[in-house]
């Protein structure tokens, strides 16, 4: 059974960095993709980052040159290292997976059946 695990959320400062982990057993790390999403009360949970095990990323516009998402494949463990926070980067931020390699898998809403392991979430505000 895929468990993900995430951590390292909490509360920043404008411009404050943070950097979320995620936690993953049960399965073969890099046959699949992973990935970040976020979700504020009331919205949709939109995709922030993915990366697959070529490290094709991708990244959502508004978080570009800020976040970076990596992956350690030895410890089955995803980052998602956030720099320069804004307000409107305060969200719940859940990781998930796809049995599959590529990161699209892990990043197009079309493929959302696909993504069915996530963990609990972590949350992340930024005040300014």
């Amino acid at each position: 059974q895929v468990q993900l695990v995430e951590s390292g959320g909490g509360s920043v400062q404008v411009g404050g960095s943070l950097t979320l982990s995620c936690a993953a057993s049960g399965y073969s790390g890099s046959t699949y993709c992973m990935g970040w999403f976020r979700q504020t009360p009331g919205k949709t949970r939109d995709a922030v980052a993915s990366i697959d095990r070529d490290n094709v990323t991708f990244y959502l516009d508004s978080v570009r040159g800020r976040f970076t998402i990596s992956k350690d494949d030895a410890k089955n463990t995803l980052y998602l290292h956030m720099s320069g926070l804004k307000p409107e980067d305060t969200a719940m931020y859940y990781c998930t997976t796809a049995p599959y390699e590529w990161a699209g898998y892990c990043w197009y809403r079309e493929y959302d059946k696909y993504r069915d392991h996530w963990g609990q979430g972590t949350q992340v505000t930024v005040s300014s």
